[in-house]
Formats: C-alpha cells, structure tokens, sequence
C-alpha cells in the first residue's frame, strides 16, 4: 500500500479587483501545486479504499461509537461514549470523510464515463465498465454505512434522475444536496449492487495490485456484490418483503462469497503511516483506555450466554492482563469507579486483531453463511458452517475448532445470531446494525443491570446507566454544521425521520 494523499480544497466565493492580471497569471494562481490535475483512477481507488476503512473503523466511526454501542470493547477511563454521551464531532467527522472517500469514488466514475477520458483511463488499468462496476460496489457499501449510522442522507446513484438524488454532483454543483429517504436509499442499494455485478467482465483483470481489497480480481468483486446484495436484503425483508426476496434469489445464484479466500478485506501494512486503525490509537497514540468489555470476556469463557463451552478464539480476540487471565473491563461504568482497574488488571485486544498490519474486513464468508442461515429458518448446516468458518479466519486449530463445533447448540434464532455476532468482532458497525435488527444477543448489558458485581463502589456506582436514550443507540447525531451549511434539508430530514436523537429509529428498524 503505497502513501498516499489527498488535499480537498473548498471553493469559497469572492470578489476581487484584478490590476494587470494576464490571463496566464491568473491561472497560475489558481493551480494548486500540491493537487495533480492528471490523477491515475489506480491512484484514486487506493486513495478511497484506505479512507474508506480509516473512516469506517476509526475511532469516531468505531471505537467512539458502533463497537463500543455492541459492547465488543469497554472504556476504562473516560467512559462518556460507552454512556451513550456522543460528542457531535464524532459525528463531522465520521460524515465530513465517508463524503471524501464518495468523491474519490465518483471521480473514478466521471473519468471512465466522460469522451475526453474514459479512453485514456484504460491503459494498464483495466475496461472502464469494471472500473466503474468496482466503485459503484464500493460506493453502495460507504453509503450503507452512512444511512445505517444516521438515517436519511444525501445520497448519489449511477445514472438515475431521481431528483432526490443530489449528492456528489458537480456541472452544476449541489452545495445544499436534498437528503434522500432511507427507504428510498436501500431500494437504490440493492438495484445498484445488481447492476454493477452484471457490469463486470469477470476476465479482465482491473486495477491490478492498486486494488488493495481483491487485487484487480472482478470475479471477486461479483461475488461481493451479491453477498452486500443478499445482506442489505435481508436488512429490509421485514419492510419490503416482495423486493427484498427476489434480491436474495438473484444474490445466491449470481454467486456468493465461498471461502475466506474470498473474503473482502484491506490488510494495512507494518508501517507508518498505513498502520490498521487500532493500531495507529493503542501503539502510535500509545492510549490504552479500549478494553475488551467483560460481556464478552464472559461469553467467550462460556459463563454467559446460549454457549456453555469456552471458545478456542478468546486468546485470538483478547490478551491475558499481567495475572495471565482474562478479564474484561465491566461496560459503562459511572466515572468515579471507571479507573479503578488499571490496563494491567484487564484484558486489552488482542495481538492478532491490534496488529500494525491487520486486514480489516468489509464482508467475509461466515457472515454469508449465517446470512443464508437466518435465511432459510435457522438452518443447520449454514449455522455450523459459520462457525467453522470464523474459527479458521481466526486460525484456530482444527482439533480445537472441532471439538467446540460439536458441543454447539441446535440452530436457532438466538444461537444463529449470537454466534454471528462473536464473528462480526472488530466489524462493529455491522454488528450494532444486526443487533438494532434483530435485538439480538440477548446477553448484552441494559441500562439498570448491575456490571461489577461485588465491585467497590456504590450499588449505583456498578449499574449500567446512560446519560441518555433508553439502550443501545438507535442512530447517531447528524453533524452540527449541516445545521449551519445546509439547514432547510437537514430540517426537512429530521421533520420526515424524526428529532435528531440518538433514540429515534430508522427506518428499517421500525
């Protein structure tokens, strides 16, 4: 992975008295030196696939929020966040980088679209309907992130007139885009995944090593999209019933993710600055206020929850604290007995998941089985086939893994779910979005719910009690300053969705 950077310059409106100002010179002065005007879409598509993750599994969009909200980690000294009291930077921040990496995207798009260059941008890289199928793929899955964290957004499609529509525009530009619906926006999700996957021509190699996910592999690419295809799908089946079925069946016979093989993932590298996001906070910023919570400590140990046998992946999500055994950091305390544990007493991550070079995963193949479990009514086989599949993921040995697959319960919802959820591990916005869906696992801490017992504080002290909200965060805030720059349809927004609350559900979990 090469370093590679960006500079997003505003255009800012004014006037000016120009005095003997050639044509030449006035050009001059407004080109910037540091932003080439001729960019190779290899370039751009490893520039947005690393701003993508970063953004998706930093620190506002992940440990200050989504794996904090599915109680994988723990705070142990501010405990703010994990008390649902979200500052709204986070929230500028999460927003302001998804929109940079959408950019970077949708320039892959104009280039391969556009007569002056779309025959330019082919050479060495790839067709430019591959190129195109590619970033729509990953457009829909940095948009699915957005309108799962916020609700409605302003929102792009490939080649639609919907005049809803109206982000990422340019000739003319949309500085105040209209905010889509979330019904509206899923709906456009799921065309656009099939689409792409028809788009691709699976024997034309696209973007080569620049594609830091597949490594130019359009074959891979096909099977992501209907996997996201048949994710998403399974989101909205409550709601559109009809629509969401016929996407599953064209998703499964289009060809699905089959292996962790084909796994889509970006793996950073083992050194600055392309180390993973954990990394980057716990080593390079040297913080240690991320724990691993005790809820899952526990249920690993298999004291807590649906699975009574202790599970070979504990030492692979977790370190042992100076004692050598695992101790999770009780969730959500109050702040006057947060700090009482010191990092040495508790278990942090692990080193295989806080590596300076871990892959991040965008969609994986257990997800996929456990998908196709909930599917078809819990199915048996499916179920096991996830769990295996996590286990090897995770390298656990195939002795241990057998032998914690033969002591699993039967498939049911609460088990299906719940083993999914110990496979969505640092994944955490995909796993606060199943547990908003399905309100599973059950065993996850609830405001009142005592989380240090025999702890040394007060009996208030030791229960869970957020600031705000009644659980676990339905949405986040939007950005305060869409309500500076683009106040009418954020108004508009929160009239048709409801008050920006992080309470107020969305649209797909009504």
């Amino acid at each position: 992975m090469k370093k590679l950077i960006f500079i997003y310059t505003l255009t800012i409106a004014a006037a000016f008295t120009l005095v003997s100002c050639s044509d030449k010179r006035f050009a001059e002065i407004n080109t910037d030196p540091n932003r080439p005007a001729d960019v190779p879409t290899t370039t751009i598509l490893s520039t947005a696939q690393k701003s993508l993750l970063d953004n998706i599994r930093g620190s506002a969009g992940n440990f200050r929020s989504s794996m904090l909200f599915a109680q994988y980690f723990s705070q142990n000294q501010y405990t703010n966040e994990s008390r649902y009291d979200l500052p709204r930077g986070n929230s500028d921040t999460y927003w302001d980088n998804a929109y940079k990496a959408l950019n970077n995207l949708e320039q892959i798009i104009r280039l391969n679209t556009d007569p002056a260059t779309k025959v330019k941008v082919t050479a060495n890289v790839g067709p430019n309907d591959n190129q195109i199928a590619i970033a729509r793929i990953l457009k829909t899955y940095t948009f699915l992130s957005l309108t799962d964290a916020f609700g409605n957004v302003p929102y792009s499609s490939f080649g639609s007139n919907d005049p809803d529509f109206q982000a990422l525009k340019l000739n003319p530009e949309i500085v105040k885009p209209k905010y889509a619906s979330q019904e509206k926006i899923y709906t456009d999700l799921l065309k656009e995944l099939k689409e792409a996957a028809a788009q691709l021509d699976v024997t034309a190699n696209t973007f080569g090593n620049y594609d830091g996910i597949y490594k130019g592999k359009p074959d891979l690419w096909k099977k992501f999209a209907n996997s996201l295809r048949l994710r998403i799908a399974i989101r909205v089946r409550t709601k559109l019933p009809q629509l969401a079925e016929t996407h599953i069946q064209e998703a499964i016979a289009g060809g699905l993710i089959a292996s962790n093989a084909e796994n889509a993932a970006l793996k950073y590298e083992a050194k600055a600055p392309n180390e993973a996001p954990l990394y980057r906070i716990t080593v390079t910023e040297n913080r240690r206020d991320f724990s691993v919570s005790h809820i899952l400590i526990n249920v690993l140990k298999g004291a807590v929850g649906p699975f009574t046998k202790a599970d070979p992946r504990l030492p692979i999500y977790a370190r042992p604290n100076s004692g050598g055994q695992y101790v999770g950091q009780p969730y959500g305390l109050q702040p006057s007995v947060a700090s009482i544990l010191k990092a040495e007493d508790i278990s942090l991550p692990g080193t295989v998941v806080n590596a300076a070079d871990y892959a991040e995963v965008l969609l994986e193949f257990a997800e996929v089985n456990f998908l196709l479990s909930e599917y078809r009514n819990w199915e048996p086989a499916t179920y096991v086939a996830g769990v295996r599949a996590s286990l090897e993921k995770w390298g656990v040995a195939p002795a241990a893994a057998n032998d914690y697959i033969a002591a699993l319960p039967a498939a049911n919802q609460e088990t299906v779910l719940s083993q999914k959820y110990l496979a969505l591990y640092m994944q955490g916005n995909e796993a606060w979005a199943d547990i908003r869906r399905t309100g599973f696992p059950k065993f996850l801490v609830k405001p009142g719910d005592v989380v240090w017992p025999n702890g040394p504080g007060t009996d208030e002290e030791d229960r869970f009690t957020p600031y705000t909200g009644n659980g676990i965060p339905s949405r986040i805030y939007y950005p305060q300053k869409e309500q500076t720059v683009n106040l009418d349809n954020f108004r508009q927004a929160v009239a048709e969705q409801g008050n920006d609350q992080i309470d107020t559900k969305l649209w797909w979990n009504k």
